[in-house]
């Protein structure tokens, strides 16, 4: 097959000329219509079958700023004729305003969504993969309470009595993530132990799902079985009944999820329903809710313990980082079932509350 090139010049029609001798050495043929296939039909393919399998957040969150970063800077652009560096300058231009993490989700978009176009042969190599990332705006650096503040919000917290009071209870005295709790059944909490065996086992809550697609732990190792503070036995013995009645007053709109942090009808929190909750407990306890978010618990738990003199690998295995990785899966017979440090240093810190 004689293949031919034309241009509106002679020197477009010899660059054509040049393309094509080019994809014959390289052995590849561009598919049908690559000439004039645009960034932006590369993203929106991208979009539509390249997230098969992922979470619903997820695609939408990837379709958020594919449209509102990606395709109105890039989208018009043909992808043949996209260069790097086309890609810099756009990512120098968003550097000026975002994140590097957000950074990092778009050049991810853009190099996906080439990476599919060149396997279908829309174009020969993936510029994006040539160009550094810029360092982003830095967001607002995570703090801690002090000790002050947390047994405020602590005493508020048991004073709410509300499913996000015992949220923010059991938050703060165990390190657990947001995720992690908002995903917490019944069934991997035992408020009792077994005090009868050798050693004992203290009441404890198991760690070992999370809101994340298919319900995993962010990490293998986050997945761990905590013992429970004093208080925070006293809170959830209490937030059983609550839900009981909650139960009893929904009736048929009850929705038997077996969650223990849950809406009025059993359904599942959302990331927003316990901010707001958080926030209203903790301007009742005198903070300002407006610089503090419900993740700065799990750091207020990890800065308690440190001041405490906890050692940093004790910490780690209680929020189920992967620091100690290697104590875990090498020695992990001689770690006791359950961790239970944090409780004990947190019944010191704040005491036991009044029965």
């Amino acid at each position: 097959m004689v293949r031919r090139g034309s241009g509106r010049t002679k020197t477009e029609a010899k660059a054509k000329l040049r393309e094509i001798l080019r994809d014959h050495e390289e052995g590849t043929r561009a598919a049908t219509g690559a000439a004039d296939y645009t960034v932006a039909q590369a993203v929106t393919d991208w979009l539509t079958f390249g997230l098969s399998g992922r979470d619903a957040k997820t695609v939408e969150t990837r379709r958020i700023l594919a449209e509102k970063h990606v395709i109105p800077a890039l989208g018009a652009r043909k992808l043949r004729e996209l260069t790097a560096e086309d890609v810099d300058c756009w990512l120098a231009r968003k550097a000026r305003t975002l994140s590097t993490r957000t950074l990092q989700d778009i050049r991810s978009i853009l190099r996906r969504a080439v990476a599919r176009a060149q396997a279908r042969d829309k174009v020969r190599r993936n510029v994006v993969l040539l160009c550094e990332l810029p360092t982003g705006q830095a967001g607002r650096p995570s703090k801690a309470l002090t000790l002050a503040e947390a047994t405020a919000l602590l005493d508020t917290a048991e004073a709410d009595a509300s499913t996000l009071g015992v949220y923010v209870v059991v938050a703060l005295l165990t390190g657990a993530r947001t995720e992690e709790l908002r995903a917490l059944t019944w069934a991997h909490v035992d408020l009792v132990g077994h005090p009868e065996a050798v050693p004992p086992v203290p009441p404890h809550v198991m760690v070992w799902r999370s809101v994340r697609a298919g319900g995993d732990t962010k990490t293998r190792k986050s997945r761990r079985t905590l013992a429970l503070p004093a208080r925070c036995v006293t809170a959830l013995v209490a937030q059983r009944t609550r839900q009981a009645s909650a139960q009893a007053a929904a009736g048929d709109r009850w929705e038997n999820l077996d969650l223990v942090f849950a809406s009025e009808t059993g359904t599942t929190l959302d990331a927003a329903n316990v901010r707001r909750g958080f926030r209203r407990v903790a301007t009742a306890a005198g903070l300002d809710a407006a610089h503090w978010t419900p993740r700065e618990l799990r750091h207020s738990f990890v800065s308690l313990l440190s001041d405490d003199g906890v050692p940093l690998e004790q910490i780690s295995r209680l929020v189920g980082h992967s620091g100690t990785m290697v104590t875990e899966l090498v020695y992990r017979k001689q770690i006791r079932p359950v961790v239970d440090s944090g409780a004990t240093v947190m019944d010191r810190i704040f005491g036991h509350a009044a029965p």
